[in-house]
């Protein structure tokens, strides 16, 4: 297993892809969930894992937002190392304060959308901008309804989660991410908790902030997404990339056995 603690003797912040996964492993007690994962995501590219569940999918989203750490490998993001900083030839974990300051960087979307219920749409969004980046609450007001109209609820400012439908509420939560300026967007499978005549509207947006150049790593389901906005595509099982690809390759002509038995069953 690779020591994160050691660094070779190339450095980081050399620009390049957005983000590089090198030999990046996961391990919970005995269980290794990530067994050396090697990718790239280049800047606008719009990055579609699929996989079976327990494959490792959701884990690698969050090492690459530091919400978990990594147990051996490298992974950075627009040049810089997630979670570690180096010197000379070693790398050094940051400070919680510092994990925070790079994480406000990375938009993220969950399967629940983790809006707060005691607030209204617009203060959902308006929140982390005043608190994390210090932004004014009147710029932070104003941006968030410019944020609502993009998603198509600009007539929604005003409600609470609870009087938003499922969609509805994802949607926020998009606008909430977009909020904090992010130069990448992560959604781990930001449709499977929707009914299905709701996942439309959510994958509009997404579609949108694709056409927009937004950098996007989408843990998805949709299968049809993929394949028409999607410009690559990683097939993981059992912690590892079993195979990748441009989404349309892959998905009508995989190549190994294991990616054709999964497509057989969601396509």
């Amino acid at each position: 297993m690779t020591d994160p603690t050691k660094a070779p003797a190339d450095g980081v912040g050399n620009g390049g892809p957005m983000v590089r996964a090198e030999g990046v492993r996961k391990s919970y007690g005995l269980v290794e969930v990530l067994k050396g994962i090697d990718l790239e995501v280049q800047q606008g590219e719009v990055f579609c894992l699929i996989g079976p569940s327990g494959s490792g999918k959701s884990t690698f989203l969050r090492c690459i937002n530091h919400l978990e750490k990594v147990s051996g490998g490298r992974l950075s993001v627009d040049g810089e190392l997630v979670g570690y900083r180096q010197k000379g030839d070693k790398l050094y974990e940051l400070r919680d304060q510092e994990v925070a300051r790079k994480r406000r960087d990375i938009g993220m979307v969950f399967q629940r959308f983790n809006l707060f219920p005691h607030m209204t749409a617009l203060e959902n969004i308006v929140e982390a901008p005043v608190q994390v980046r210090g932004e004014s609450r009147g710029d932070a007001r104003e941006r968030a309804r410019a944020l609502l109209e993009r998603v198509g609820l600009a007539d929604k400012a005003a409600s609470y989660p609870s009087q938003l439908s499922g969609g509805q509420q994802q949607r926020v939560a998009i606008a909430r991410a977009l909020a904090m300026q992010p130069k990448l967007m992560l959604f781990d499978e930001p449709t499977s908790a929707l009914d299905p005549e709701l996942v439309g509207d959510v994958l509009d947006v997404m579609r949108g902030l694709a056409e927009e150049g937004m950098t996007m790593i989408v843990v998805t389901h949709e299968m049809g997404f993929a394949r028409e906005v999607g410009d690559a595509l990683v097939f993981m099982d059992d912690g590892v990339v079993v195979e990748s690809g441009h989404p349309r390759e892959v998905l009508t002509n995989p190549q190994h056995d294991r990616t054709k038995a999964f497509l057989s069953k969601v396509l």
